[in-house]
C-alpha cells in the first residue's frame, strides 16, 4: 500500500522520536546529579523538526519540565505543528488525496 520511500520516513519518523524520548530522559539524570544539562532551546529544535512526540512522552513519563510553561504550551502546539506536517508530507509521498486541503 506504502511506497519504500514512505516507509522509510516513517521509521526515521519514530526513531527520531525515540531519540528525543531518550534526550528528555538524558537531561532528567542530568538534573538529579546537578551536572551540565542540555539547553532548552536544544529541546525546542529537535521538537520543530518533528521530534516533538518523543518530547512530550519523556516529559510526562519521566516528569521532566513540566513546571515551565514554554514547555506545558510550546511543545503540544509543536506537535499539533509536526502532525500537520507528517500528515501532508504522507498523503504526498503516498499519493493520496489530502481530506484538509
Amino acid at each position: 500500500m506504502f511506497s519504500k520511500e514512505t516507509l522509510v520516513f516513517f521509521c526515521v519518523y519514530i526513531l527520531w522520536n525515540v531519540y528525543t524520548f531518550f534526550l528528555v530522559w538524558s537531561d532528567k539524570n542530568k538534573a538529579r546529579k546537578k551536572v551540565w544539562r542540555i539547553p532548552e532551546k536544544v529541546f525546542f529544535r529537535w521538537a520543530l523538526f518533528l521530534g516533538a512526540g518523543g518530547i512530550l512522552l519523556g516529559m510526562r513519563v519521566f516528569r521532566h519540565k513540566t513546571k515551565h510553561y514554554k514547555f506545558t504550551f510550546g511543545m503540544p502546539v509543536l506537535f499539533l505543528i509536526n502532525l500537520i506536517v507528517l500528515y501532508f508530507a504522507l498523503v504526498q509521498m503516498a499519493g493520496l488525496p489530502a481530506i484538509f486541503v
